[in-house]
């Protein structure tokens, strides 16, 4: 069920940015739905190889380098996804920022810790 609740979530918070965040768009609910499950994916199997392989620069930059790949991630997905479009990486880079205090915020709120 908190997987459930927490994809729900993600979706209407790429929603909302898509449609307040200059230089992002969706094309409708279904595909932020689709870019939540492309981007959990992602997020799954792909960021921890490239955590993994940057670790040195990570570990230089005292972790910032953490957000060139969560900007990368986005990125990626918008090569994937049609319906979704992000204009560069500054602004990848804010969309994934934003997301990820979106999504720690809500999901401290409304999933359950059983």
């Amino acid at each position: 069920m908190n997987f459930l609740i927490k994809l729900l979530l993600s979706t209407i918070i790429v929603f909302v940015l898509a449609h307040f965040l200059p230089g992002v768009s969706v094309d409708n609910l279904t595909s932020a739905l689709v870019v939540a499950v492309v981007l959990g994916l992602l997020n799954t199997f792909l960021k921890p190889i490239l955590v993994f392989l940057t670790i040195p620069v990570t570990l230089i930059t005292l972790g910032f380098f953490l957000l060139v790949i969560n900007a990368a991630l986005i990125l990626i997905c918008d090569y994937f996804i049609a319906e979704f479009h992000v204009n560069g990486f500054l602004t990848a880079l804010i969309f994934s920022v934003l997301l990820s205090i979106s999504q720690s915020i809500l999901n401290k709120i409304f999933v359950s810790k059983k």
